[in-house]
């Protein structure tokens, strides 16, 4: 198994523009929904996103990101109000 410190710092391999682990993204395990809660902050804007833990285990694994990388797209995305 991974930590959400970990997890984090993958995300920021393959999008280093998002930002810095632990300023303006954080990862940890949500118990309750079994899922990683990722959580962006720009600014005054945040979001979270649940990313589920398989999508994760491919990706720290090395198997495949690309889930993982559309998401934190898509996510960057949001965040910046280009959405539409």
């Amino acid at each position: 198994m991974y930590t959400g410190r970990e997890l984090c710092e993958k995300i920021t391999s393959i999008y280093p523009d998002v930002g810095m682990c632990g300023v303006d993204i954080n990862v940890d395990f949500n118990e309750r929904e079994k899922t990683w809660m990722v959580h962006m902050l720009k600014g005054s804007h945040s979001l979270d996103h649940f990313l589920e833990v398989m999508d994760a285990d491919r990706c720290m694994h090395g198997r495949q990101c690309l889930s993982l990388g559309l998401e934190i797209a898509q996510m960057r995305k949001n965040i910046e109000g280009e959405q539409f």
